[in-house]
């Protein structure tokens, strides 16, 4: 329920229809080895832009796509029988977005209660609450979805239309209106969830027991272990393949429910779930696929030297198992997906021995705990001139996790408003470091977006689209500079160390870089799925077409048919869009960017700290406070004084790193063949 989940993806309980702040929305879709566990407060809010006409046309991918709002950015009207539909009147349509307001708000709000109980207290009686509390959300959603569609072309209220539009975008999988069907799809999506959860590999599937099974935890540090060292190809690509042996049972289902979806989505009006999922833009669908496409050229180069230089590194390491030209194999970075090549750092870190600022060791010296942590990012929003958090956020939050080891909680670290009313809080179990220091700020971004909007209407409470809300958390997690930390008091000096930064970029690349590619070809993948492009007969040979285009990365052994590899990542069997942390990897550094210049910062853009600008705090703030309630442009407007989104400022910010890899690669052949 109204979650934002930091750096790692939760489940979803039941994840075809999704409240619009309902389910918890993970953070930024980086590795790890708790990156797809399934998760208790799991799910996807993501509701966000309605349907605009582009007048981009047919325009070269390059062009910056235009936007043309006349529209008002509504939703395809339905396409089923408009005569057995009777028209409503636009009072109509006010009374009935009235209604759904207040019944939508009980039913998040319980639905986010049970949650939160579920999270900060794991039992049987609380799943099984929580459960029942989002069936109760679906089954609502669904019934006032197919409702709204009296009201297709209605000419009613400039917000009442965006509401009406809104609504029609809150599931990511809609359910067929034949209700056998529906309850298929809810169970087919339960069962996906559930197999991607209880994934593991075992020696003797007949005779399991925790000493001859692995699950993803333990797989994930098979491949972090070895990236680290001088490490074993051999024992990698064994993990990397026994964790592709949970999927393939998911293979006829996912089929299912891609059929039973794409009915659903028909049936209010749009071709299938693509459409809906590529409508939340304020743009055409058509138009938003270029658009990802647009901004992904824009980065490629980065991604591209990165990738020659760690391809280079891999080939020292491991020979000819990791060739020197070509593709990149999938198990070796260090993450089961590709997908953040972090824990290659150890090998390629770029100057040995220099220094690095020690915040873990300083934040234990200054005696900070837990309560002093979060004072410390909440010191951060107030220096901007934003509102102290409330009273009762101390009262409720979860900040450390309980010293009875019978009381389980999910320590996974989210930010959440439960009654959609300003009741703000974090669930963490703090440790006292520099990552959760980091972490910290970056879910009190979400509590002080929740904090600008709750007063509209329910289904403008979320971020201007998608992306948004995450790129707030990691735009302010940029401004933890060494000079902000010695402005707390964290350290004593800042020391001009080029050598330093450039292995501080190399860790951040390792996890932001590498992530751009895949971060846009999970929902390409998909995008060609629902749409019919790739069949089932093509799953597999698709996803391993799009993972070389994009990402330069192949299979360390033959992937046919036989096998079903996009289930080995959570958000194709949870049903969670994915193309939102693509778009926050990129638009939080066009946020830190616009509020470094409101700040006053003339300096490099890596070395700027916005803490203490009332300007950058004033600017945010008026972004923030429009919510979903315009067309994502206008609140882009806001903050950056552009109404596009642009990737230049991520190029900007990682200029030292760039200028280092075009040294490093001046010898070598960069780039990949995609066959």
């Amino acid at each position: 329920p109204r979650a934002m989940s930091h750096r790692h993806r939760p489940g979803s309980i039941l994840s075809m229809a999704v409240p619009v702040l309902g389910l918890a929305l993970c953070s930024l879709a980086c590795g790890g080895a708790s990156e797809d566990k399934a998760a208790s407060g799991k799910g996807d809010p993501t509701k966000t832009g309605s349907k605009a006409q582009s007048n981009a046309g047919n325009k070269a991918q390059s062009k910056k796509v235009a936007i043309d709002l006349g529209n008002k950015g509504q939703t395809p009207a339905t396409k089923t029988d408009k005569a057995a539909v009777a028209k409503g009147t636009p009072e109509e349509a006010k009374t009935f977005v009235a209604e759904v307001d207040a019944k939508l708000r009980e039913l998040w709000t319980k639905s986010s209660e049970a949650q939160w109980a579920n999270a900060t207290d794991i039992t049987d009686e609380h799943e099984a609450a929580a459960s029942a509390a989002q069936a109760a959300v679906m089954a609502y959603e669904t019934t006032a979805i197919q409702q709204s569609t009296k009201f297709d072309g209605v000419k009613a209220e400039p917000d009442v239309r965006r509401q009406l539009d809104l609504l029609k975008l809150t599931s990511t999988l809609p359910a067929p209106t034949d209700e056998a069907k529906a309850k298929e799809l809810a169970s087919i999506a339960t069962n996906l969830d559930g197999l991607y959860g209880k994934g593991e590999w075992c020696e003797d599937p007949a005779n399991k027991t925790a000493q001859t099974c692995y699950d993803i935890g333990e797989l994930s540090k098979i491949l972090a272990d070895q990236a680290a060292k001088a490490g074993s190809a051999d024992a990698q690509q064994q993990a990397w393949e026994r964790w592709r042996t949970i999927s393939p049972p998911m293979r006829a289902k996912f089929q299912r429910l891609v059929e039973l979806g794409n009915e659903g989505a028909k049936a209010i009006g749009f071709a299938d779930v693509s459409e809906v999922w590529r409508s939340r833009y304020d743009m055409s669908a058509v138009a938003f696929e270029q658009e990802m496409e647009r901004l992904w050229g824009q980065v490629k180069p980065l991604y591209e030297a990165l990738h020659c230089h760690v391809r280079a590194r891999l080939n020292e390491k491991y020979g000819d198992k990791a060739p020197a030209d070509g593709l990149i194999p999938a198990h070796l970075t260090g993450n089961l997906w590709a997908q953040d090549w972090t824990n290659l750092y150890p090998w390629l870190e770029p100057y040995p021995g220099e220094p690095s600022i020690d915040v873990t060791k300083a934040l234990q010296q200054a005696k900070y705990d837990e309560l002093k942590m979060v004072k410390a990012g909440e010191g951060f929003f107030t220096s901007l001139g934003l509102n102290p958090l409330p009273e009762t956020f101390w009262e409720r939050s979860m900040f450390k996790q309980p010293a009875d080891p019978a009381h389980k909680v999910v320590c996974h670290a989210s930010a959440w408003d439960v009654g959609m009313n300003n009741d703000l809080r974090i669930k963490m179990c703090i440790k006292i470091d520099h990552e959760d220091f980091v972490t910290i700020h970056h879910e009190l971004g979400h509590n002080y977006y929740y904090n600008n909007y709750y007063t509209m209407p329910a289904l403008f409470q979320s971020g201007a689209h998608d992306g948004f809300h995450e790129a707030i958390g990691d735009a302010i997690a940029l401004s933890i500079t060494p000079a902000y930390l010695k402005e707390v008091g964290l350290l004593k000096k800042v020391s001009g160390n080029d050598k330093g930064v450039i292995n501080k970029q190399m860790q951040d690349a390792l996890q932001k870089i590498a992530f751009l590619p895949f971060g846009k070809l999970i929902d390409q993948w998909r995008w060609d799925v629902f749409s019919g492009k790739t069949t089932p007969a093509t799953y597999n040979a698709d996803w391993w077409k799009l993972r070389r285009k994009y990402q330069g990365v192949g299979a360390p052994s033959p992937r046919g048919e036989e096998h079903f590899d996009p289930g080995a990542k959570y958000h194709i069997p949870g049903n969670t869009p994915y193309a939102r942390y693509f778009l926050a990897h990129i638009l939080q550094f066009q946020f830190h960017k616009a509020m470094c210049e409101a700040a006053g910062h003339t300096g490099p853009l890596h070395e700027c700290s916005v803490y203490g600008s009332k300007e950058a705090g004033k600017k945010l703030q008026a972004m923030l406070a429009m919510g979903a309630s315009r067309p994502w442009p206008e609140a882009m407007e806001k903050l950056t004084g552009t109404r596009e989104m642009d990737g230049s400022a991520l190029i900007e910010y990682f200029a030292p790193l760039m200028t280092y890899l075009e040294e490093q690669n001046k010898d070598r052949t960069c780039g990949w063949k995609a066959q």
